[in-house]
Order: structure tokens, then sequence, then C-alpha cells
């Protein structure tokens, strides 16, 4: 699909408290479908898959490992898949058929019902953390409010009367804005034509008859050479801010597929393997070091090296772990020996920043938590932390230094804090020789 809006986002209890303009009733989805598993696009048509043909359908969506990238409309490649290929994959994996296609100027052209699917503009979505933040292509199902024939409170225009609407959203996953989670909303008409004041895409779906038959596990992986070329495209373009900001996304998106593809496996009766554990762990490590990066780039700093030998590496390395014919092979990006020691002043700074940024209690912490543990932690919660340390302690990290697996707990920080050529003055104020 092409609606001239940003395709993606960056780079998973409820949102922390309600947005502007966010509509007020809200309800939790059920917990049993793994929500963070999916991307923006495909994750209502798992919650529809459940829906239709039963628990577990979703891990259908699975099935494939791909790597195929395509130009994108910036010249960089990419892996972002369309709505037309979500959709085709909703039919073959899902059991799920399109009945109707079109485009709509606004919210007058859909059509509230049961398997009303809508791809509009993250920006006018009150539901969503990217409401009046970031322009980029959003799915959401839009089904009929007040079906048993009673107006709501606010009469039949009101969001329990027949002429609101009843949103089912799925999406789970930490932005810059807030969290974003699955829920339920009812919309009044009037909070539906504000949603979608512009150009949609509306599928109406239904399930296929004979449901979504068997889905093996296959492989599209494009070739070493394909692998190289899609590598060095980012690293040679001239532009870091892009590049970084396309590849936050790029990763993203790899993660949670490599991620979805180790599930189906599992559901399908492979083994444990702890290879492709490890291997799904530096995906995620991977994620959170190239938001990392492109935040650096972004404030003016160095670009961290060793990202991109990393993402070349996982790539080359996810035929043999995640393929349909699994094989042993060495886990990238094994975690560093353990931290160098500091002292108490340092350990308590470093803590007590950390703490603050995660709403978390500094004891534990010191007492070696992991910061992965605190239930707050996320990627933009360890630029922050970052962020903070630099200017409470006036110095910069080596960039080098600013991988994931020095920043999850206060040891690994202060390491790093230690090892920085800048951080003489600061390690002198708080009595570290």
């Amino acid at each position: 699909m092409d609606t001239g809006l940003d395709p993606g986002a960056v780079v998973g209890p409820v949102a922390r408290g309600a947005r502007r303009g966010s509509p007020g009733t809200t309800r939790t989805l059920p917990p049993a479908l793994p929500y963070e598993l999916f991307d923006c696009l495909q994750v209502n048509l798992a919650v529809l898959a459940d829906r239709w043909h039963g628990a577990g359908t979703h891990l259908g969506l699975g099935a494939a490992l791909r790597f195929a990238p395509v130009t994108g409309a910036d010249g960089l490649p990419t892996v972002a898949r369309t709505v037309e290929q979500h959709l085709a994959d909703a039919r073959s994996a899902l059991g799920i058929e399109v009945r109707s296609l079109h485009r709509t100027s606004g919210a007058a052209g859909i059509p509230p019902t049961e398997g009303c699917y809508v791809v509009a503009d993250a920006y006018h979505l009150p539901w969503v953390p990217y409401f009046r933040q970031r322009h980029l292509d959003h799915s959401f199902l839009a089904e009929a409010a007040g079906q048993d024939g009673q107006d709501g409170p606010d009469g039949p225009d009101g969001p329990d009367g027949p002429d609101g609407a009843s949103v089912v959203d799925g999406y789970h996953n930490e932005t810059p804005w807030g969290s974003a989670r699955p829920g339920q909303w009812s919309l009044s008409a009037a909070d539906l034509l504000a949603a979608v004041p512009g150009p949609a895409l509306v599928a109406e779906l239904a399930p296929a008859a004979g449901g979504p038959g068997t889905v093996t596990a296959t492989a599209d992986l494009a070739g070493p050479g394909a692998v190289d070329a899609y590598v060095d495209a980012y690293a040679r373009h001239p532009d870091r801010n892009a590049a970084l900001g396309r590849l936050t996304l790029e990763t993203w998106f790899l993660a949670r597929s490599r991620r979805l593809h180790a599930a189906f496996l599992a559901a399908s009766g492979a083994a444990p393997d702890s290879a492709v554990d490890a291997h799904l762990r530096v995906w995620g490590a991977l994620t959170e070091q190239t938001y990392l990066a492109a935040r650096r780039v972004e404030r003016g700093r160095t670009e961290p090296p060793g990202l991109l030998p990393r993402l070349r590496e996982q790539l080359h390395a996810d035929g043999a772990l995640l393929g349909t014919a699994l094989a042993a092979a060495p886990a990238a990006g094994a975690a560093a020996g353990p931290p160098a020691g500091a002292g108490a002043e340092l350990r308590g700074a470093v803590a007590a920043v950390a703490a603050a940024v995660l709403g978390t209690p500094v004891g534990p912490l010191l007492d070696g938590r992991s910061l992965g543990e605190v239930p707050q932690f996320s990627s933009f919660r360890i630029v922050e932390i970052i962020e903070r340390l630099e200017e409470e302690l006036r110095f910069e990290f080596d960039a080098a230094d600013l991988v994931p697996e020095n920043l999850h707990d206060i040891d690994a920080i202060c390491a790093i804090v230690r090892r920085s050529p800048s951080a003489g003055p600061a390690l002198a104020r708080l009595g570290e020789s």
C-alpha cells in the first residue's frame, strides 16, 4: 500500500495515563495473544484469526522466515511489507479472506462492522502514542457499537449508540511518546470522523470457508550478496540521521519477525534450542543498539561503531539458526565478561539516575538487580539514563561502549564511565582515582 504515509514505527498493563483526545471508554483485550510479536499492520489480522478460527491461529503469520528487501521511497532498502502483502498472508496462513478492498477519503467510507480492517494515519488516532506526534500507517478494527439496539448515554451518536464505533487495536510497543497497549475503545461518530479525517484503506474481511488449512514453515531468504548489499547501503548512506532512523525501524521489524517465526516453530514441535534463544536475544539487543546509535547521532554525538557488522552477522546467521533446516551455529554478540569494579560514590550516582528514570527503588539496583528486570525498562529509558548521566556528571560516554551488554546493570555502566577519556573530572569529583 502507498498512502503517502510513513510506513512504520520505532522499536513491548496499560499506557501511562490517557493521552489528550483519547476516547473515554477503554477495555483491555484478552492476554492470550502475544501482541508484542507483531507489527502494527499484522496485529489486528492476528486478533481476527484467533477470534474466528481459535486460539493459536495467529502463529501462522510466523510460518515464513523472510529476508527480501526492496528499495523504499527514501532510496534505502527495506524489509517492510505492504498492506496488500499482509492481507495475502492472512488469506494463506490465517484463513481470512478479503471481501472488499477500497480507499476512502475519510471516516464516512468506513462501515463499522465485524471484520472491518482499516489502515489510516496514526497521527490522528487518539488511542496510540503517535497521536499528534508522527505520521505513519497504522491498522485498527472498526466494529459496530450499540449492537444490542439500545442507544448509549449520549444518544445515537454517542460511543454506545448505533452511529458510534468500537475500535479494537492490538498494537503493543514502546515509543518516545509513551506505551501502546492492546485495547478496545468506544468512539462516537464525531470521534471517528476526527480519527480518520483523510485517506484510509478499508478491507472488509471474513473467515474463509474451511479455515486456514495446513501451514508449514518456509524460508524466503535472499542470499549472502543481498545481505551484504543491504548492510552496505546503510553503512555508506551519507545522511547518518536518515540512515540510522530508518535502520531503527528495520531492526525492529526483523527482530519481531524472527521471534514470531521461532514461536511458530516451537508450536509446531521444534525442540528447544539454546542457540536459537541466544540468536533471538541478540536481535533484541541489536534493536536497542540501533535506537541508541540513532539518538546519539541525532544529538551530534559520535556514531557508535560495531552496529552494522553485528547486523550483517545476524542476517547471515538467520538461515542456519531459524530456517527450516535448523543447524548448530555460534551465537553472535556474546555477553561481555564481568564488569570492572567501581567505587560506592559512582555506583550511587549511577543507580540514583537509573532509579529516577525507571521509577524504581535504588536499593535493589545497588544489590545487583538488572535494569532489564524493571517493568518500565525499554530502549527509550536506556537513552534517557545515558543522557542524564552525561548531563549530571558532565562527561561523554565513549561511543564504542554504547552497546546493550554494557547498559543493563549498574556495575556495567560504572565500568564504561570509568573507561571514558572525558570522565576524569567527574570521577575526581566523586572521589574516584
